[in-house]
C-alpha cells in the first residue's frame, strides 16, 4: 500500500518534525483509517536512508493520517510516497 506525505503535523506556533500527515491511496474516510493504525511506514532518502515510522491516529474525516517516524523528517520528503505494511 502507498501513501502520500502531505505536511507536517503543526500548530499555530509549532511544528513537529518528527510527525507526519500522509494521504493514503483508496482511503477517502475516517472510518476506513481504524485498520491502518499500528501499521509500519517507510520512506526511503534520495541518499538510500530508510526512515521508518508508525501510525498512531486518523488525521481529519477525509481519510489522512497521522505517523509518528523515529526521527525528524526533512523538509524534502513532503510530496513524495511512502510504503505502508
Amino acid at each position: 500500500m502507498e501513501g502520500v506525505i502531505s505536511n507536517f503535523r503543526r500548530g499555530r506556533h509549532t511544528v513537529y518534525s518528527d510527525q507526519m500527515i500522509i494521504e493514503i491511496s483508496n482511503v477517502n474516510k475516517k472510518e476506513k483509517t481504524k485498520d491502518l493504525i499500528g501499521k509500519k511506514v517507510e520512506w526511503i532518502s534520495p541518499g538510500k536512508k530508510v526512515i521508518k515510522g508508525v501510525i498512531k491516529r486518523f488525521h481529519g474525516n477525509k481519510g489522512a493520517v497521522r505517523v509518528k517516524f523515529e526521527t525528524g523528517m526533512p523538509g524534502q520528503s513532503l510530496g513524495k510516497k511512502v510504503k505502508i505494511e
